[in-house]
């Protein structure tokens, strides 16, 4: 049978490059097929951001979905000890045994109740997780995921850092729709990989010419940019005799080429910059998930230096996924506190003696990052005072709702930031979380209006 003009060969998208690239399958070719530095620029101190998330919830042992269903206060109901909130009214910060760990803090974090992405609603309490960073709507409106609050700061910011961003994951690699294992997204439908190795995660970050001489890696850059422009040309040569599906899925593919030049051009230009140097005592690059306080720590180590030698300013961190099951995290609280199954049954079970015990011991680890950026001093204060944290998860422990999530923010008093409160978000009060990203955002001088469901900024937490 002869071929007609708008079939073609997948090897034709490749001639002259010979270059592996993950290439779609279009509609036109099944016939075919069957034929045959530390200091940022102009002495400004960097504006950074963290958004870290924890796994399945948190203990809120003083009603089902978190919240109290009374919310006068009276003298007779105290506060549980070791509810995930620290304190029971909407206020000045006290802590419980849970939050204990953030009490040296308690100038530098708020947290935030009745919070949520109305776009996960839908989304069962193991699936809202692939939302808490985007805000999107992927049961109703939206078909895919939408961009991830990180990843557009790094858009506008990205190109002062030798990396645009940092994206971790205690678990790696993106996940599936339902069961994500990354929190960043670059835009409909194109989750970014997280690394979850630490001496992987270190190399890429200080050691990225793996031995090679500046030169040697210019001369391979100069040969990928000029492949990677053959391609281009050529994948544009065809694309009118595609169908409209077909072209749909050539422009997915045109944009990763793009993002591969744009990668290929940024590494070359950081080539003329010397790579920080790394004191590497006390870092233990070789933690196993079997260590779990050393390997988190390892982890929020690793954003620590990225973040104090500007390799980086966005970051994300997502410490397990909703689905831990085939992961050594499924036994972190067995490690940790000799409880006798999986961490995930805590989240089902509720059991009293370890529920509040499991919600201090992740308190203990972030508060370890915070109290690190916090004792480290940047201009006249310290790099906390620089930095913005979100911490939380996507639902509240005790019924796997999809709603008020628990939420901590932490740092950014010299970007316009106020610390010391509990803000309750409930009934006429009810604001998207998309709210607090405008808010964030914004303080890290990227100009936005809305994010998401957002309706406007969150001033409840600026100063």
């Amino acid at each position: 049978m002869k071929q007609k003009s708008w079939h073609f060969d997948r090897r034709e998208l490749l001639k002259g490059g010979g270059v592996a690239l993950a290439l779609p399958m279009l509609n036109g070719m099944g016939k075919a097929m069957g034929a045959v530095n530390r200091v940022s620029k102009g002495n400004r101190l960097p504006k950074r951001m963290l958004v870290s998330y924890f796994a399945y919830g948190a203990y809120m042992p003083d009603s089902p979905s978190g919240i109290a269903s009374s919310h006068v206060k009276t003298s007779e109901k105290e506060h549980h000890p070791w509810s995930w909130w620290p304190c029971r009214d909407a206020g000045p910060l006290s802590f419980n045994q849970s939050s204990a760990p953030f009490a040296p803090l308690k100038d530098d974090v708020s947290y935030l109740r009745g919070l949520d992405h109305a776009g996960g609603w839908k989304l069962g309490g193991h699936s809202s997780g692939d939302v808490f960073a985007t805000g999107a709507d992927m049961m109703g409106a939206e078909k895919t995921n939408n961009t991830s609050i990180d990843q557009v700061a790094a858009q506008v910011h990205g190109d002062k850092t030798r990396y645009a961003s940092l994206v971790l994951g205690t678990e790696g690699g993106t996940g599936s729709y339902g069961s994500c294992k990354t929190l960043s997204h670059r835009g409909p439908g194109r989750p970014i990989p997280s690394l979850h190795k630490p001496q992987e995660i270190f190399n890429r970050l200080f050691n990225p010419y793996a031995g090679k001489g500046v030169e040697q890696v210019r001369a391979g850059l100069k040969r990928e940019a000029s492949i990677l422009d053959l391609v281009l040309e050529h994948s544009r040569s065809f694309k009118n005799r595609l169908g409209k599906e077909d072209q749909g899925k050539v422009n997915e593919y045109l944009d990763s080429i793009r993002a591969l030049e744009q990668r290929v051009e940024r590494t070359s230009k950081w080539t003329h910059q010397p790579l920080p140097k790394i004191d590497t005592k006390g870092l233990n690059l070789e933690v196993s998930h079997k260590e779990p306080e050393e390997y988190i720590r390892c982890m929020y180590d690793l954003i620590f230096l990225a973040f104090q030698t500007d390799s980086t300013r966005f970051a994300t961190l997502m410490l397990e996924s909703e689905q831990s099951s085939n992961s050594e995290m499924w036994n972190y609280a067995t490690y940790v506190l000799g409880y006798q199954g999986a961490t995930h049954d805590i989240a089902h079970k509720r059991p009293a003696d370890y529920s509040g015990k499991w919600d201090q011991w992740r308190a203990k680890q972030h508060a370890y990052f915070l109290q690190r950026l916090h004792d480290t001093p940047e201009g006249d204060g310290n790099m906390l005072d620089r930095t913005l944290v979100l911490w939380g998860s996507a639902h509240p422990h005790a019924s796997h709702s999809t709603k008020n999530y628990p939420l901590q923010l932490a740092g950014g008093r010299h970007l316009g930031l106020k610390h010391g409160q509990l803000h309750e978000f409930v009934g006429a009060k009810k604001v998207p979380l998309s709210n607090l990203f405008v808010s964030m955002l914004n303080a890290v001088d990227v100009a936005v209006d809305k994010f998401a469901d957002s309706t406007g900024a969150m001033t409840e937490v600026l100063g």
